[in-house]
């Protein structure tokens, strides 16, 4: 069993999403959004720091899942994210989770099955998936949808090991 953090960074509003993975079966734990309300950018950051440890420290994930950051027409904007990426990564760091990094297209292709899937169709698979009564808050949606990747790829990677490891023992014999 593990329990996967999944983040989707913004400078003014972080969505994130917990989930449980049991094997193949994925469960909803919580989610939500952290809003930075404030202009001064060191504080919002600070919120988001604040913000993403308080969701470690409540939830004790075993992993740590966020969005690669896309190159925005906006370099200023695609600064912004990227410092409030930071912030999130060096909460995970600071209580000792793996990271793990996904980009947007292979999120969306993981959870709709494209990858230029619309926000209202992420948001729709994650309530599907998860078995929600409603969709999700956008930002939310995607985090959730960040996790549920980890999921998936972490399933795969593991089954890969466990194959490497059995070729590995055959040749022994």
């Amino acid at each position: 069993m593990s329990i996967i953090l999944g983040i989707d960074p913004g400078s003014r509003v972080t969505g994130y999403g917990i989930v449980r993975q049991q094997g193949r079966q994925i469960s909803y734990l919580g989610s939500g959004c952290i809003r930075t309300a404030v202009d001064d950018l060191p504080t919002r950051l600070k919120l988001i720091y604040a913000g993403v440890s308080e969701i470690i420290t409540q939830f004790q994930p075993d992993y740590f899942a966020i969005e690669q950051v896309f190159m925005a027409r906006n370099a200023d904007s695609a600064l912004k994210l990227g410092q409030a990426r930071g912030a999130a990564i060096v909460a995970a760091v600071n209580q000792s989770l793996p990271v793990f990094e996904y980009a947007a297209r292979q999120v969306k292709q993981t959870v709709v099955g494209t990858g230029a899937a619309e926000k209202s169709q992420v948001q729709h698979m994650v309530k599907t998936l998860l078995k929600l009564p409603a969709s999700p808050q956008a930002d939310a949606a995607d985090a959730l949808a960040i996790a549920i990747t980890h999921c998936h790829f972490s399933q795969n990677l593991s089954r890969i090991s466990h194959d490497k490891l059995t070729l590995a023992r055959g040749r022994i014999r």
